[in-house]
């Protein structure tokens, strides 16, 4: 992912904070000397520098994962269309903005591992329920014994981070205000998160 100077993380809170809140995003390994990458989509913990997920024994996943135990989790959102009137302000025409599309995106990788065994499968299910309900009384996974044969842990340890927040860092701030009070106006889910950066990294920034 191609990452411009002014979309780079403010710093290491920004793209950790954006990436928990998000917990969902493609799983993608190459394997070894295949045409096409497996990518999967999946809810995933970030606990610290490991990402913890799991999947059914039959996903094709664990197929280029035993070829090759490397994997990268991508994950994209807070996103929201800026129209070309938008980017104009005061006697600009509006005619000549230029569209756009605000957003978050965070890339990591790292070798993986493949968890069977179930105690420690339990271990890694245990760690996901702590951090995607917490404080819920839940039966402890290890009582699912055969739905812990049907399927597998994994543990991506996190070596490289790539992550971009592209909300109009190459522009001035006054047209970086224009663009946020349009958002905040058109309101949606989009819309408002994507405002949310936009003004952090005005203040941060």
């Amino acid at each position: 992912m191609h990452v411009p100077a002014v979309d780079r993380p403010l710093d290491e809170a920004e793209w950790r904070g954006f990436l928990s809140a998000t917990g969902f995003g493609h799983l993608v390994a190459g394997g070894r000397d295949r045409e096409t990458p497996v990518a999967v989509a999946t809810q995933f913990v970030f606990d610290g520098d490991v990402v913890l997920a799991h999947v059914a024994v039959a996903n094709p996943l664990l197929g280029a994962l035993a070829e090759r135990p490397r994997a990268t989790l991508c994950v994209a959102g807070d996103w929201a269309f800026v129209p070309s009137a938008w980017k104009a302000i005061g006697d600009e025409d509006p005619m000549h903005g230029i569209p756009t599309t605000y957003y978050a995106a965070v890339q990591l990788s790292g070798p993986v591992t493949v968890v069977a065994d179930p105690d420690a499968l339990a271990g890694v299910l245990r760690r996901q329920l702590a951090a995607l309900q917490p404080g819920v009384p839940v039966a402890d996974p290890a009582g699912h014994a055969d739905r812990l044969r049907a399927i597998r842990g994994i543990v991506l340890a996190v070596e490289s981070v790539t992550a971009r927040f592209k909300y109009g860092g190459n522009v001035d701030v006054a047209h970086r205000r224009a663009v946020l009070a349009r958002l905040e106006s058109r309101g949606g889910p989009g819309d408002l998160a994507a405002a949310a950066h936009v003004r952090r990294r005005l203040l941060d920034g």
